[in-house]
């Protein structure tokens, strides 16, 4: 499938819904949990995610879109969630997330984007010259990539127990 933003927005807007149907009212072992030393719960993510949606996306964005001869992109600080999220319930973190992309799809929404905006770039830290177009690709790739992490992890709170049906659970089994 070739990029189509609507098709993005599609996927974007119900990863909150999904999350939400997934965790919510879950005991803390599956969503506190997480795979071993620095790794992710599933309550982690949520954080990171809520975090993405303030100081990555909707921001890089408008560097790209914006007419500003410096097109850099910040650091994205890929574990702030351990202190911005901490002490907060899981139910309060996911009504966070829902209500941050709602309006940062309905922001893009009303750009109307173009081919040729979609087309302008900005400067990663790390990647260099990168496109809107694939920024908003890879927003929507992040969003399915930690869908499968959360499923994983909560997945392999049975590994112990799933018994030899281990060799058909691709999910509980390392590496992945």
């Amino acid at each position: 499938m070739a990029f189509d933003l609507t098709r993005c927005l599609e996927v974007l807007e119900r990863t909150p819904h999904t999350l939400e149907v997934l965790l919510l009212e879950l005991s803390p072992e599956w969503t506190m949990n997480n795979e071993g030393p620095d790794t992710w719960s599933p309550y982690d993510v949520i954080g990171h995610l809520i975090h993405g949606e303030r100081t990555d996306w909707m921001p890089r964005m408008d560097i790209i879109l914006s007419d500003h001869a410096d097109k850099t992109f910040a650091t994205f600080d890929r574990v702030a969630q351990f202190r911005e999220s901490h002490g907060k319930p899981l139910a309060t973190l996911l009504a966070e997330f829902h209500e941050v992309r709602a309006a940062n799809l309905a922001r893009v929404r009303g750009l109307h984007l173009t081919d040729a905006e979609l087309d302008r770039t900005g400067t990663h830290p790390k990647f260099g010259t990168v496109t809107l177009r694939q920024l908003l690709a890879t927003w929507t790739a992040h969003d399915l990539d930690h869908v499968m992490q959360i499923t994983r992890v909560m997945a392999k709170q049975l590994k112990s127990d799933v018994g030899p049906w281990v060799e058909y659970l691709r999910v509980v089994r390392d590496p992945l």
